[in-house]
């Protein structure tokens, strides 16, 4: 945005300067001379190196080449105002930084997208940042610009809902999108547009509203998070058991944070037909989802591992064993 507002400022001079040469070569034709010589003469004189005629100008040729020079002082003086005025307001250095930023975004893959760099934004890129997941950032206001650049982070200074920014960034390449605009609208939107552009992408949609839960799940998010509901049950429980931490969160003095992490069991995982005890390593496991979709809490260790099972464990980062064709996620 900022690079055409300067490209479209600096127009004007680079217009005048046109007119400026076509008036100087039609000038010197009609005072015949040939064409070349005509333009030899102009540029000498836009370039302030002047000439020296083979005979004495007439009046109305002196008058013009004064012209033509007075035009090309003018132009020069008018470009040199925008230039100069993009400089001191930073701008040049932000098209220079952004360009550099959109390099940075061409060679990621298999990264997030956060819609968004407000509370909820930040919280989940603080996290991704502690779990070393590549990530991008997409906001459209330009006040965020140097608060994303003091934090460290990858973004775009575009629209979100924008289909043409969301390839932008890299959406063909991505691993998932985290939709957490304020607006409802703006994240259903987004979750379509999202959606249309990669059917596997997995998307995490933000709703302020639990109307407009149903409208994300319609329009393809795979799991949607109400911040003010999710608090309030936190709270809640935090109220009803005082001695019981978040068991997406325990964290005490001394002792590392505990993290749910996802084990999912492909085709080509080593772990299929394997013990839960194998992939769980030092976690403890917690849930086991068959293929089928049945769902076996607190499977014994010795349970047997099949492919398109998911096995949830709950441990430190990086307890559960990650096989080369498993993937893992973590959760919290």
């Amino acid at each position: 945005m900022q690079r055409r507002s300067i490209l479209k400022q600096i127009q004007l001079p680079l217009y005048g300067l046109g007119l400026v040469l076509a008036y100087g070569i039609i000038g010197y034709v009609l005072f015949g001379y040939g064409v070349l010589d005509a333009i030899h003469r102009t540029l000498l004189v836009l370039t302030t190196v002047g000439f020296t005629p083979a005979a004495p100008p007439s009046t109305g040729e002196k008058v013009f080449t004064a012209s033509i020079a007075a035009l090309g002082v003018g132009v020069f003086l008018a470009a040199l105002a925008v230039v100069g005025t993009a400089l001191a307001e930073g701008r040049i250095g932000v098209t220079t930084r952004r360009r550099r930023m959109q390099r940075q975004i061409d060679r990621l893959s298999d990264h997030f997208i956060i819609c968004a760099y407000g509370r909820v934004g930040r919280a989940v890129a603080r996290e991704f940042e502690a779990q070393a997941v590549p990530f991008l950032v997409v906001d459209r206001m330009e006040s965020l610009e140097e608060r994303m650049n003091l934090d460290g982070v990858r973004y775009l200074v575009a629209d979100p809902t924008s289909e043409a920014v969301l390839l932008q960034a890299g959406i063909d390449r991505a691993r998932g999108l985290v939709s957490a605009v304020d607006s409802d609208a703006d994240n259903v939107y987004i979750t379509l547009t999202a959606r249309s552009l990669k059917a596997g992408l997995f998307i995490v949609a933000r709703a302020s509203e639990s109307a407009a839960a149903d409208r994300l799940y319609r329009a393809g998010a795979d799991r949607v998070i109400s911040p003010y509901v999710s608090s309030g049950r936190h709270m809640a429980l935090l109220a009803m058991t005082p001695d019981v931490r978040d068991y997406l969160d325990i964290e005490a003095a001394g002792f590392p944070a505990l993290r749910l992490e996802e084990v999912v069991i492909d085709d080509a995982s080593p772990m299929a037909g394997g013990p839960v005890s194998a992939a769980c390593g030092d976690s403890t496991p917690v849930l086991l989802r068959r293929a089928d979709g049945s769902i076996l809490k607190n499977p014994a260790p010795d349970e047997t591992l099949a492919a398109g099972d998911l096995l949830v464990a709950l441990g430190e980062p990086g307890g559960a064993e990650r096989g080369e064709a498993g993937r893992a996620s973590t959760g919290g």
